[in-house]
């Protein structure tokens, strides 16, 4: 069972995407950020000299990464995809030659970029944004990406693909970077709590590219 949710171009599921991906017909692309793995499905609230860090309930839901015959669901359900944490998935994922970097640009005790996966053959790219973006976008999960960043893992697909589905929807910052883009959107998210926050952002950002189009007209 799962509940079903309409946003402009946005179609957004809670449930799980093992039982929902079957159910869905074929996009023109994945871009997702799965589980890694590695327990960072919340943390404890620090202070310090760089600000702190915000403290995010522990859900679980890191426990354990997806399983092979998820990303082959994956893979299936698009001719390309982006998948953020590909370094934890490297066994799982056919070689290819385009891999992203996310350049942080802090050199602090947490890691100083991110790796991802993608579907395509070519060079390999560096996008170098300041983490503390996040706090402009608005952090609300404790893996959140910018949505500039997504923005310009969608730029680096063939084709401009018109439909874009994540799995793994989170806080649903690719759902905000596809509105903002003039993109059809479908995300599956398991977490309650973090399924309405989707639903909220991706609402305020198709509200704001109506109030654009309609500026625009007057």
């Amino acid at each position: 069972m799962f509940e079903e949710v309409q946003i402009g171009r946005a179609t957004l599921y809670l449930g799980d995407c093992r039982d929902i991906l079957p159910t869905l017909p074929k996009v023109d692309a994945v871009v997702t950020d799965p589980p890694y793995g590695i327990g960072k499905d919340g943390q404890l609230r620090t202070t310090g000299g760089n600000g702190g860090r915000k403290a995010y309930d522990f859900l679980g839901w890191d426990a354990e990464r997806p399983s092979a015959e998820t990303f082959k669901m994956l893979l299936a359900a698009a001719p390309q995809a982006v998948i953020w944490g590909g370094n934890y998935f490297a066994d799982l994922l056919p070689a290819t030659g385009k891999w992203l970097v996310w350049d942080k640009g802090q050199r602090i005790n947490q890691s100083d970029g991110e790796l991802a996966w993608t579907s395509r053959n070519g060079a390999l790219r560096i996008k170098t944004l300041n983490r503390v973006e996040l706090m402009t976008d608005g952090a609300e999960h404790p893996t959140q990406k910018p949505v500039r960043l997504i923005k310009w893992c969608i730029e680096q697909l063939e084709d401009e693909p018109a439909i874009l589905l994540d799995p793994f929807m989170g806080s649903g910052t690719t759902g905000v970077a596809a509105v903002q883009m003039g993109r059809d959107f479908i995300g599956i998210e398991r977490e309650p709590k973090y399924f309405e926050i989707a639903c909220r952002r991706i609402e305020q950002a198709q509200r704001q590219g109506d109030m654009f189009i309609e500026g625009a007209s007057t």
